[in-house]
C-alpha cells in the first residue's frame, strides 16, 4: 500500500531546505541496481552494500550506541517538499529523559546503551507477545515514509523516517472488543537517562513517559513505528531503538525509546496531558485555528540549513497537511473542546 508521503502543500523555494545531499545517495543507489529491491547507503559507514541480507546489528559492541544502514522498500509516491538536514534532525530535539535543552539529547545520549531492548505488547488482545532488538528490524517489512514533524513549539522539519506501519504490530495480537485505546510507555532507567534522575534535568515530569492513541488512530495507515531515519538506525536522542510517528498530530504524542505497549479500554494517561491539561490536550492534532495558551499555532518555523533563528515561517496546514487521510476520524468531534 502506497501513502502519500507528505499530503497537499504549496511551499515555495526559499521556504525548504536543501535535499542534494540526500538525492545523491538515493540517485547512487538507483544508479547501481538497488533502489527497487529498497536498499539504502549512508553516507557515514561504508557504502558496502548488503545484498546477502546481513545482520546490521551482529558486530555492534554491547556498550556503544551505533548506528547501521537499514534495508527497506522506498515509497514511491512524490514527495513535494525538501528534506531538512539530517544534522538537524539529529541535533535539534525534545527528549527530556537527557535533558530540556535542544542539544541535551545528542549531548547526553551518546553512550545509551540499547542491549538488551524488549518490546511487550499486552493488554486487551488474544494473542500478547514480545520483541526483542532483532525482532524490531526483523518481524516487519520496512519502508520509507517522508512526513512533516509539527512540534508544539511552533518549529517543524521533514524527516525520512524508516519503519513500519503500526497497525501490522497490533494485529498480530489480535486486540479484543474491549480494546478501544493503545497505551504507550518509554523506558524508565535513570541511569541512563539523566532527566529521568533529576526533576530539574528532567522538566519536572513523572516518569516514565507515556503516550496514548484510539486505537482508530492507531490503525491508520499513516502511524508508523519508526526504527531509523535518513536510511540508518535510529540515533539515541531521536528515540532509539524504536519510536511512534504519528504525523498529523504535535511531536509531543509520538513518543520515543517505547517498551510496551498496551490495549486498554479506557483513554489512558498522556504525559504532557497529565502536566499541563490546560495546555496540552489528549489528542493533540495539528489545529492552526486553535493557539496554545502561550503563543500561536496560525504558523511554524521550518527549521533548514540556514542558523537556528533563520526565519522560514510557513503557515501551518490542518492536521499538519494530512486531513485527506484522518479528517474522518473526527468527523463528530469538536476540535476545540477536544485538543
Amino acid at each position: 500500500m502506497l501513502i502519500k508521503s507528505l499530503g497537499k502543500s504549496a511551499l515555495k523555494e526559499h521556504q525548504v531546505t536543501n535535499e542534494s545531499v540526500y538525492l545523491k545517495r538515493r540517485q547512487l543507489i538507483k544508479q547501481m541496481g538497488f533502489f527497487g529491491a529498497g536498499t539504502l547507503l549512508s553516507s557515514t559507514i561504508s557504502s558496502t552494500v548488503n545484498a546477502q541480507g546481513l545482520d546490521f546489528f551482529s558486530s555492534e559492541p554491547e556498550n556503544t550506541f551505533q548506528r547501521y544502514p537499514l534495508k527497506f522498500t522506498a515509497d514511491a509516491t512524490n514527495n513535494t517538499e525538501v528534506l531538512t538536514p539530517e544534522a538537524k534532525v539529529t541535533s535539534h530535539n525534545n527528549f527530556y529523559e537527557f535533558g530540556i535543552g535542544k542539544n541535551d539529547p545528542v549531548n547526553n545520549a551518546q553512550n545509551f546503551n540499547i542491549k538488551p531492548w524488549q518490546l511487550t505488547i499486552s493488554g486487551e488482545c488474544d494473542k500478547p507477545y514480545t520483541l526483542d532488538l532483532d525482532d524490531l528490524t526483523k518481524s516487519f517489512a520496512l519502508e520509507e515514509r517522508i512526513y512533516r514533524l509539527r512540534c508544539v513549539e511552533a518549529w517543524s522539519m521533514v524527516i525520512p523516517w524508516v519503519g513500519f506501519e503500526l497497525s501490522k504490530l497490533l494485529k498480530k495480537a489480535q486486540p479484543n472488543s474491549r480494546a478501544k485505546y493503545i497505551a504507550f510507555e518509554t523506558l524508565h532507567d535513570p541511569e541512563q537517562m539523566p532527566g529521568q534522575a533529576s526533576r530539574r534535568m528532567g522538566g519536572g515530569i513523572d516518569y516514565p513517559y507515556v503516550e496514548g492513541l484510539r486505537i482508530d488512530e492507531a490503525m491508520n495507515p499513516l502511524t508508523l513505528m519508526s526504527v531509523g531515519l535518513y536510511g540508518k538506525t535510529l540515533p539515541a536522542q531521536n528515540g532509539a531503538p524504536i519510536r511512534l510517528v504519528v504525523p498529523w498530530k504535535y511531536g509531543f504524542k509520538s513518543i520515543k525509546s517505547i517498551v510496551a505497549i498496551k490495549f486498554v479500554e479506557h483513554p489512558p494517561a498522556s504525559t504532557w496531558n497529565i502536566l499541563a491539561p490546560n495546555e496540552y490536550g489528549f489528542y493533540a492534532n495539528v489545529n492552526p485555528e486553535v493557539d496554545h495558551p502561550r503563543w500561536s499555532q496560525a504558523s511554524e518555523r521550518r527549521l533548514t540549513s540556514g542558523g537556528l533563528f533563520a526565519r522560514n515561517r510557513i503557515d501551518t496546514l490542518p492536521f499538519n497537511g494530512y486531513g485527506e487521510e484522518v479528517a474522518d476520524l473526527y468527523r463528530n468531534l469538536d476540535l476545540r473542546k477536544n485538543f
